[in-house]
């Protein structure tokens, strides 16, 4: 199997029936040899068409009215392929997608329907050369920012509340983009520079981002990431620039106990790490083993051996009771900053799925607090947008613990360009163009709790 489309189409058929779009993928690349070119639009095509979803439904509903709801599954992941080319995929004309869609409909059982999707995806091209755009949006600003940038209403309107129209817009524009790959480069091994050189002599673009000492951003397309110079010798891991923003607000110093409290994949513990020049004591605790493995693998190619795993939930790990100068909770979370990295979290999470991770983050937060010792410091992180999972949580937590209070960043830092009235940092993707978080610093004031 070497047809890019049939090879989507594999993908998109399991997504639809349940599973992840990364794994589905994962496992049907691994089955087949493709050029880098060929495996970019493979994933371009399944990411996109699953991030796209409920547009690409409303356009297929409303172009063939009647017969929508008659269509077996499969054939609908072949349509959403199709008007996925045709709506967001300029470079692909839109003859070559109407054709390789009636092929993929003919060659995977249904011949029969050629004529309908044909027909289907020729109504929608000849819509849109008259530049009379085919989906029709209702008037409702909920329902048309959902269907329009495809997130679901509920979504939509935890943004609108917190953002207003027009930056709602934009924050949905921009979560539908194509993710960005940044590099935090391991200053224990190298410096920003080298790695710098290194990538432009392969040929790839590089750029630095502000305020971020070991970001670096690549720039168009770089193929495997394993095959970029470096990689074996150490030098960096991926991590979006705002994941490491944590670290460095965290502020780790070099030779004190810190303690990551759900640590896996371990991104943010091996920066601590080099962030404390590998000295002291970090604890990586995760309930779950199989998550740590990719860390312990990390600890080992990065070179940094400050590093102890702990699998265990952190709401149970009485050993570390007062003993951290400082801890991260990362805590688990909808999501809702990243949904650009993650196309199916958007059909994922429910209103019911954040009431349920805010009532996990406050029993986290409580047990954790106890790890700090007095004066000792306490950061959590989540990479979602959701009131109910970031403020409303700390508001709790504080109202709870009188002994606890913010530490906003200092005024020089590069944290403060985030900062809140509050103290608090909020990171905007469509305003700092990297992945949305929320990140607050607390410190312990006394030994109670």
């Amino acid at each position: 199997m070497t047809n890019p489309r049939q090879i989507a189409f594999t993908a998109l058929k399991d997504v639809h029936k349940g599973a992840y779009t990364d794994v589905a993928l994962d496992r049907v690349l691994q089955r087949v040899n493709l050029s880098d070119l060929d495996r970019r639009l493979v994933t371009e095509l399944v990411y996109g068409s699953v991030r796209r979803q409920r547009t690409l439904d409303a356009l297929i509903d409303q172009l063939a009215t009647k017969k929508s709801h008659q269509q077996p599954s499969e054939l609908r992941s072949i349509l959403h392929l199709g008007f996925y080319q045709l709506r967001y995929q300029e470079r692909i004309p839109a003859s070559a997608a109407v054709n390789t869609t009636v092929q993929l409909a003919k060659e995977n059982g249904f011949a029969g329907l050629t004529g309908f999707v044909n027909g289907l995806l020729r109504q929608y091209v000849r819509l849109a050369e008259t530049s009379k755009d085919p989906l029709k949006l209702p008037d409702d600003s909920v329902e048309r920012l959902g269907i329009l940038h495809s997130f679901p209403d509920w979504v939509v309107q935890v943004w609108l509340a917190q953002l207003g129209l027009e930056e709602t817009e934009r924050l949905c524009e921009w979560m539908n983009q194509t993710p960005t790959i940044d590099l935090r480069i391991n200053p224990l091994r190298t410096s920003i520079a080298e790695v710098e050189t290194a990538l432009k002599s392969a040929g790839i673009l590089a750029r630095r981002i502000p305020h971020l000492p070991q970001a670096l951003r690549l720039i168009g397309n770089t193929g495997a990431i394993k095959h970029l110079p470096g990689f074996s010798q150490g030098w960096w891991v991926v991590q979006d620039a705002s994941a490491q923003l944590v670290s460095h607000f965290l502020d780790p110093q070099p030779g004190e106990v810190v303690v990551d409290a759900c640590a896996a994949p371990g991104g943010k513990t091996t920066h601590i790490a080099e962030l404390m020049q590998d000295t002291g004591k970090i604890w990586a605790c995760d309930r779950t083993a199989s998550r740590l493995r990719k860390l312990k693998d990390n600890a080992q190619r990065l070179g940094l051996h400050s590093i102890e795993i702990c699998t265990g939930d952190s709401r149970n790990l009485p050993q570390f009771h007062l003993t951290a100068d400082r801890v991260l909770l990362d805590a688990p979370c909808s999501g809702l900053g990243t949904l650009h990295r993650h196309a199916d979290a958007r059909w994922r999470q429910t209103p019911e799925s954040v009431t349920e991770l805010s009532q996990l983050q406050k029993q986290i937060i409580s047990h954790t607090a106890g790890f700090v010792k007095p004066g000792g410091v306490l950061v959590y992180a989540t990479c979602t947008l959701h009131p109910a999972e970031n403020e409303d949580v700390v508001r709790e937590f504080l109202a709870e613990n009188p002994n606890w209070q913010i530490l906003p960043p200092s005024v020089d830092s590069a944290a403060a360009s985030y900062a809140t009235p509050e103290g608090w940092l909020k990171v905007w993707p469509h305003r700092q163009d990297m992945d949305g978080f929320f990140m607050v610093r607390l410190r312990k004031t006394n030994n109670s709790g």
